[in-house]
């Protein structure tokens, strides 16, 4: 649990949420998002400090774990731990609360990527030994990140066009977009009587403006999906994603 990170009260906005007052999993990716940055500015190893050394912070994984998703709750408290690095990779925890209730919670990897030649940067030596992101450790109560397998049988597709609005301060898709993208072509009886349980996702590569985006589901049983997003052109996946539902 997390103890000694960084923490924000949260005002949930009618914009937010779906027309049952369900938080939308777009605006929770950003909520997750927006505190990762602000606590990394305030520790020193965000966007300020990185981009003039020519580095960005790129998403890689995410697990997320519900106890009880967010309905018709309009003030949450979230919570963030840079969990440290390892040679390659960094990882970041995530607490959501209502009051003192928790609902869910969540674990992130990230790597620090050149924007010179795209290569990944070792944290260790671009960090310059921050005393806020040591060496990663091990916890007995880590979340553990599921395998999504690939789809084997497409049940409904959509596609897609990147569109500037969907562009991040690293001229992609905000990571927010892929689940809005994954999530589209559910049924939407599916969607109104479900609620995400756990949620995996794995990125594989950037959207970039204009680019056309295929988003493909499979049924595993009645609580289960899996998702890919490829390049409509490459066919190449972007991000592949698995959602189990209650």
């Amino acid at each position: 649990m997390i103890e000694n990170g960084y923490e924000k009260d949260i005002v949930v906005k009618y914009s937010e949420m779906d027309f049952d007052k369900s938080l939308k999993p777009y605006s929770l990716l950003n909520y997750f998002q927006d505190v990762a940055s602000e606590n990394a500015e305030e520790w020193g190893f965000g966007y300020s400090f990185i981009t003039p050394k020519n580095l960005m912070w790129v998403l890689l994984k995410y697990r997320i774990e519900f106890d009880k998703y967010p309905v018709d709750l309009y003030n949450l408290h979230l919570k963030t731990e840079p969990r440290g690095y390892n040679r390659m990779f960094a990882y970041r925890d995530f607490e959501l609360y209502y009051q003192k209730e928790l609902l869910g919670r969540a674990s992130s990897i990230w790597s620090l990527v050149d924007f010179t030649d795209m290569s990944i940067a070792q944290p260790e030596k671009a960090l310059e030994n921050n005393p806020h992101m040591q060496k990663h450790d091990l916890r007995e109560d880590d979340l553990n990140f599921e395998k999504i397998q690939p789809i084997t049988s497409v049940d409904t597709e959509k596609e897609f066009e990147v569109r500037y609005n969907d562009l991040d301060v690293n001229r992609h898709a905000n990571n927010g977009n892929y689940i809005v993208w994954a999530f589209e072509p559910l049924d939407y009886d599916f969607k109104y009587n479900n609620k995400p349980k756990t949620i995996d996702m794995a990125f594989k590569k950037e959207a970039k403006y204009g680019e056309r985006l295929i988003s493909q589901v499979q049924y595993l049983d009645s609580h289960t999906t899996v998702h890919a997003l490829k390049n409509a052109s490459s066919q190449e996946d972007l991000c592949v994603l698995k959602c189990k539902w209650e």
